[in-house]
């Protein structure tokens, strides 16, 4: 939970901690497991790359079905729906700013060049008053597990590794992805 205070610094009641679900989409590479990570649109992310990718996702409020979320923010995100198949519960992570974001996998491929994101309003610059639309998604891009933990958000790297054991590769990532089990 994230406390409000008002400005004379008594509690004004509590809030649920936002709450995301995605869709982590995996595939067999030359060099292992890829997974297929998102970078978020907009000029406060524009020259931010290490550290600054996601899962596709995207916030539901309470009473909404997780799994259905995640399979809608896919394709809001990108475009196109997730590819079919059977999806592995990754749980939960908490992120550096409180959002939880429960994840499922999901072995498929997907054509990075063909991302059409939905638009996000945003003031820009800060404090402006000048409001303008951005895509949620600029790109996506596939990414060996190496080069994932660089490029994923921190308080999601665990995802990565969940990934990794439920695929039976590990945390090296070198081992085959098993049958139906994601």
């Amino acid at each position: 939970m994230i406390r409000h205070e008002n400005e004379g610094g008594g509690h004004t009641g509590t809030v649920a901690a936002p709450r995301s679900a995605g869709l982590l989409l995996h595939r067999m590479g030359d060099d292992g497991i890829e997974v297929m990570l998102v970078h978020p649109g907009g000029p406060v992310w524009a020259t931010r790359d290490d550290g600054a990718w996601s899962i596709p996702k995207g916030e539901y409020a309470a009473g909404d079905d997780p799994a259905a979320a995640a399979e809608r923010e896919f394709e809001e995100e990108l475009g196109r729906r997730a590819p079919p198949g059977p999806r592995t519960d990754l749980g939960e992570v908490r992120q550096a700013g409180g959002k939880r974001v429960r994840a499922w996998a999901v072995r498929g491929d997907f054509d990075t060049a063909s991302v059409i994101s939905n638009p996000v309003e945003m003031q820009w610059p800060p404090r402006s008053g000048r409001w303008l639309q951005f895509p949620e998604v600029d790109r996506a891009a596939w990414f060996p597990l190496a080069e994932a933990r660089r490029k994923l958000l921190a308080g999601q790297l665990p995802l990565l590794e969940r990934l990794a054991d439920a695929v039976g590769a590990g945390s090296s990532g070198d081992a085959e992805c098993g049958g139906g089990g994601s």
